[in-house]
C-alpha cells in the first residue's frame, strides 16, 4: 500500500464516474471515454523493491497480459474475451491498460511478474534513491 494516509491519498475521479455510468446501459457506449478499463492497482514501496499489484480477474497471464516498461514507465495490458452467454452479463470485456511511473532507482532489467488468483504482482528491485544534482543552464544574451 501506499504511505500516504487512505484520507490524504488522491482518489481518480474518472474511475468512480465511469462506475456510476455503468448502471446505465444505454450510455454503455461512454464506458471506454470515461476510463471503466482502467486496470485497478495497489502499489507499495519497500526497503529495496517496489510492488504492485493489479486486479485482472478471468484472464490467461501467458497470452492475455502483456507488461512493458519504457523512460521508468511500466504498462500493463490485459485482454479479456467476450464469452456467449444466454443469461445476463456485468463483467467488462475487451482491453484493459494501466501505466505507473516506476520509483527513482528501479532496475527495469530486474523486473519479475507472478499471476495468482486473478492478481497479477509485479516487483521491480529499486536500489537507494539518489537525490538528482540540479543543474544550471547559463543563459546566452543576443547581441
Amino acid at each position: 500500500m501506499s504511505k500516504i494516509p487512505a484520507q490524504q491519498r488522491p482518489r481518480s475521479f474518472w474511475p468512480d464516474l465511469a462506475e456510476f455510468f455503468e448502471a446505465f446501459p444505454s450510455w454503455a457506449n461512454l464506458r471506454p471515454a470515461l476510463g471503466s478499463h482502467i486496470i485497478r492497482v495497489e502499489d507499495e514501496q519497500k526497503e529495496d523493491s517496489y510492488e504492485l499489484r493489479a486486479e485482472i480477474p478471468g484472464v490467461d497471464p501467458d497470452k492475455d497480459v502483456d507488461i512493458t516498461v519504457r523512460d521508468g514507465v511500466l504498462t500493463i495490458k490485459a485482454e479479456r474475451s467476450e464469452t456467449k452467454t444466454n443469461g445476463r452479463s456485468e463483467f467488462s470485456y475487451g482491453s484493459f491498460t494501466r501505466s505507473v511511473m516506476l520509483p527513482p532507482g528501479a532496475d527495469e532489467d530486474g523486473i519479475k511478474a507472478t499471476y495468482d488468483k486473478g492478481i497479477l504482482t509485479v516487483s521491480v528491485p529499486v536500489a537507494k534513491a539518489v537525490e538528482p544534482e540540479e543543474k544550471r543552464i547559463a543563459v546566452e544574451a543576443k547581441k
